[in-house]
């Protein structure tokens, strides 16, 4: 089985060529390889139907080893504390459920992107380096070369900067950003995190809300094909409270 980031392929050596068939037998568990070949619809009795290429199968025509490996420490489908999987992160991250999230990931925010940018926001890059915001938590600080005894202040977010992007008359910014709180670790609590961070000019509370439930619904059908419900339950706040 050979593996990428789309999945798994079976590659099938001839045991009439002679040499190739010699190259594979020494093939291991993690090696990177090239392979060229024919594909072809697999014989009859040996589909998968729990693959996704199940039906199909390369006839390896050539084969070259990028790379060996030492034998892992884990194979990617099967189980593995959590200190090991970190321990070689590199490994962990070939596991078909981890790239799945990298992937979603991805998808999530060029959806979020092409939401935005086709309803007028623009996206900027704030400074990381930069003088305390406070927010409900400590700051992580960075010492300054040329002040010294000085300090920056790694943004718990960009809260100063859009307000003064909606001063400059902007008036439609978003930015997926890195913030920084130093807290201790906890359910929902983490000492940096990725969030999106939107600011508007003259708009009221429900173009606010609106254009965020917009916004959630595109990202659900562009990455999950899901239709979510064209209105959302709305509570007060002594209700949710």
């Amino acid at each position: 089985d050979l593996r990428d980031r789309e999945g798994l392929l079976q590659v099938v050596f001839d045991p009439d060529r002679a040499e190739i068939f010699a190259e594979a037998e020494r093939i291991r568990s993690e090696y990177v390889l090239n392979v060229k070949g024919l594909v072809r619809p697999r014989p009859d009795g040996t589909i998968n139907p729990k693959m996704r290429t199940g039906q199909i199968e390369v006839l390896a025509h050539e084969l070259e080893t990028l790379n060996r490996s030492e034998t892992p420490p884990f194979h990617h489908d099967e189980h593995a504390n959590e200190d090991i999987r970190l321990k070689y992160r590199y490994l962990d991250l070939r596991r078909e459920n981890m790239l799945g999230n990298l992937m979603l990931r991805h998808k999530v925010t060029s959806a979020m992107r092409s939401f935005l940018d086709e309803n007028g926001f623009v996206d900027v890059e704030t400074p990381m380096l930069t003088r305390a915001t406070p927010e409900g938590a400590r700051d992580y600080i960075v010492p300054s070369r040329t002040h010294p005894g000085k300090f920056f202040a790694l943004p718990q977010s960009p809260q100063i900067f859009k307000q003064l992007l909606m001063m400059s008359g902007l008036d439609r910014y978003y930015q997926i950003v890195r913030c920084f709180r130093d807290e201790d670790l906890r359910a929902d609590r983490q000492p940096e995190f990725t969030q999106l961070d939107v600011e508007m000019s003259f708009v009221d509370e429900d173009a606010v809300t609106g254009t965020m439930e917009d916004l959630v619904r595109h990202v659900f059908k562009s990455t999950l094909d899901i239709e979510l419900p064209a209105e959302f339950p709305r509570m007060t706040y002594a209700e949710a409270m």
